[in-house]
């Protein structure tokens, strides 16, 4: 059309300086389309400059897992490891600018493989490879899929106490049926059976979902069981949304479509369920001395903006020299959105406290 001048794929942002000087001079259409990952990684890590304390480094595009309601197959390509030594030096670099947390991120972070270290493992190996770089005080990652949760990266939850206690783990739907129509390639019982390692591991952890409401073919009983499973682990946070038809997606021609109207009593259902969830977790945390990184200024003149280890923003009255620090906070307020916190007296930590087994059973660091 004559309106377009450019198309341009997810993996080719950083040549839009050289595309868009190519369609000036050419007066003509550009497409640049390839999915040429490696090319993009490299490119948006070269003399990157940290911007605050905490970055997010991307390790993995793409997915393979092809869900019948997702587009991100067909738009982000297949899944492709960035290669270890350039994640390595690229946090190596962030971490001498000041960054202090990591967050990893991939469409699929937890497929990850070392394309240039055969054999050495997956994201779990990463993580300990990560820790013991000098000023790296808190890993995470995200967005993992049920799938990928193997043991060397449950095992390492448990072991590097770098590593937060905080795991978003989507399951879509707790209803086999709806699974298998999903295309999500496990049950229900197989991801119960991952949180439950999880939580053997890391007993202290924090849980994350995401759940989609009124697929097609979905009847109450298949919702009633979404609802149970949702009773059953208990999240701390979660995202849940009606189902869209993506064009393209087999889900969109799926026959016995949900009506609006039911997609719209299941979500006001659902969300009630989760909010009560966190709004218990957070409950529990009051009173409670947590590590808080310091992020940034307040909207107060002398307050400072942090992190809890479970991913909340907390704000304390502090001084700016904290910014980049971690230091015990006692919660003292609690709100849907953030927690307030009163620095504690004793020397700053930076770690959370792994809990083993048998350990108490309500999440502390």
């Amino acid at each position: 059309a004559d309106i377009v001048d450019i198309v341009v794929g997810p993996q080719a942002y950083h040549r839009l300086p050289e595309l868009i000087a190519r369609a000036a001079r050419e007066r003509g259409d550009v497409l640049d389309t390839d999915f040429a990952v490696e090319e993009k990684f490299d490119a948006l890590a070269r003399d990157r400059k940290a911007d605050g304390v905490a970055a997010y480094v991307t390790v993995q595009e793409g997915c393979d897992k092809f869900c019948t309601f997702c587009v991100v197959p067909y738009t982000r390509g297949p899944e492709v490891s960035r290669r270890a030594d350039a994640i390595i030096a690229e946090v190596r670099s962030l971490a001498s600018q000041g960054v202090r947390e990591v967050t990893l991120l991939g469409q699929n972070v937890n497929a990850w493989r070392a394309p240039d270290r055969a054999g050495d493992g997956g994201l779990g190996a990463l993580c300990r490879e990560i820790a013991k770089i000098d000023g790296v005080q808190r890993i995470r990652f995200t967005t993992s899929h049920p799938r990928d949760m193997d043991d060397d990266l449950i095992a390492a939850l448990g072991e590097e106490e770098k590593l937060m206690p905080y795991l978003h783990l989507p399951v879509q739907s707790g209803s086999d049926k709806v699974l298998a129509a999903m295309n999500r390639g496990h049950t229900a019982d197989f991801y119960r059976g991952v949180i439950d390692k999880v939580r053997a591991a890391r007993p202290d952890i924090a849980l994350s979902g995401d759940f989609i409401v009124g697929f097609p073919g979905e009847t109450d009983e298949d919702f009633e069981a979404t609802l149970s499973l949702a009773r059953e682990v208990s999240y701390a946070s979660a995202f849940s949304f009606k189902y869209s038809r993506r064009p393209g997606t087999p889900g969109a021609a799926m026959p016995k479509q949900v009506s609006e109207a039911e997609k719209d009593r299941r979500l006001a259902a659902l969300q009630g369920l989760l909010r009560e969830q966190r709004d218990a977790f957070c409950a529990g945390l009051l009173g409670r001395t947590l590590p808080i990184l310091f992020e940034r200024p307040g909207r107060l003149e002398g307050q400072l903006i942090g992190k809890t280890p479970y991913l909340q923003s907390l704000h304390a009255f502090a001084p700016a020299s904290m910014i980049g620090r971690i230091a015990p906070a006692q919660v003292t307020a609690v709100t849907p959105n953030a927690l307030a916190g009163a620095l504690a007296d004793g020397p700053a930590f930076g770690g959370s406290v792994i809990l083993k087994a048998g350990d108490a059973e309500t999440p502390r660091v």
